[in-house]
């Protein structure tokens, strides 16, 4: 779960409501002070929401790129059905062509339409949102692909790594007999008992615990069982023409770094380690992460569409 250092909006950022063939997404959206160098799309994961990009907000705007981060179906203010099929990672995938399709278009917004932006996003997806990235690259049709670049931030190949494999699999037990508040209690009491909770400022403890709560949870487990379950197609996504950056923090969780370092030879993209981060270099290393973007988009600069 990746904890935001902060929740005040920078005075670049407004909270929206995408409007999309596939419905409304909430997002923060961050907007320069003189000229568009690009634009980007920043796709959160597993128990993960908009909030978890925006320590970004600030200098990648600074840095003269307009950025989208989204929360995706079934979590926190976008929100979804009861329904465990509309979580198929198809449906994930054709959600993101959407987005992309419509801040392609530069008519969404919250009321109407914003500046026609016509430029191909950049796209960063953190960890379960990886798998949706990946299935959307290879559902997309037409050539150039409508993206600029494709960040994989920390994620991997395929299944989560042996440890979370058992927690994510003790979630998928518990979500059908527990309520979110009792899966929530016990999750807390689990980390204390393990040494691994951390204290925090009351006001992101509450917005954790809120965040959770709003999670569809016919969402967490599809998410869950795709985290246990996804066969690895990297060598099919390495067939597409985009230019491609696997960014990882010193050590991970969900998947080793190692294992990223091979994704992103198999891959022939770049890989950034940013030092001092986890899983969640965006929230845990946001300069570090932000000048990293920066440096890639701006070596693979998107150009106006027709």
């Amino acid at each position: 779960m990746s904890t935001p250092p902060f929740l005040t909006l920078p005075g670049c950022a407004r909270s929206v409501r995408l409007r999309t063939a596939r419905g409304e997404f909430a997002a923060l959206h961050a907007v320069p002070e003189g000229d568009t160098r690009g634009v980007a799309l920043l796709v959160p994961g597993f128990t993960g929401s908009k909030e978890d990009f925006i320590a970004l907000l600030a200098p990648l705007a600074a840095d003269g790129f307009e950025v989208y981060a989204v929360d995706q179906r079934g979590q926190y203010e976008t929100g979804g059905p009861d329904d465990a099929a509309a979580y198929a990672l198809e449906e994930f995938s054709l959600d993101l062509l959407a987005l992309t399709a419509e801040l392609r278009a530069g008519t969404t917004g919250v009321s109407g339409s914003v500046a026609s932006l016509r430029r191909a996003p950049h796209l960063v997806a953190h960890s379960f949102a990886g798998y949706v990235a990946r299935d959307a690259v290879l559902r997309a049709t037409g050539t150039p692909l409508p993206w600029s670049s494709l960040t994989l931030l920390s994620t991997g190949p395929a299944a989560i790594g042996h440890g979370e494999t058992e927690r994510a699999k003790l979630l998928l037990a518990a979500l059908p007999a527990m309520t979110l508040e009792e899966i929530w209690q016990a999750m807390q009491d689990m980390d204390e008992a393990g040494g691994v909770g951390a204290r925090l400022e009351p006001e992101i403890a509450g917005f954790l615990h809120r965040r959770w709560l709003a999670n569809v949870p016919a969402a967490l487990s599809a998410m869950a069982q795709q985290l246990v379950s996804e066969p690895d197609r990297v060598d099919e996504l390495a067939k597409a023409p985009l230019p491609k950056l696997v960014l990882s923090g010193e050590t991970d969780y969900a998947w080793p770094v190692e294992l990223q370092a091979q994704m992103a030879l198999r891959l022939s993209a770049e890989h950034v380690v940013i030092p001092g981060a986890g899983h969640s270099p965006n929230a845990e290393r946001p300069e570090g992460t932000a000048v990293s973007l920066a440096a890639f988009w701006t070596a693979h600069s998107g150009g106006e569409q027709g």
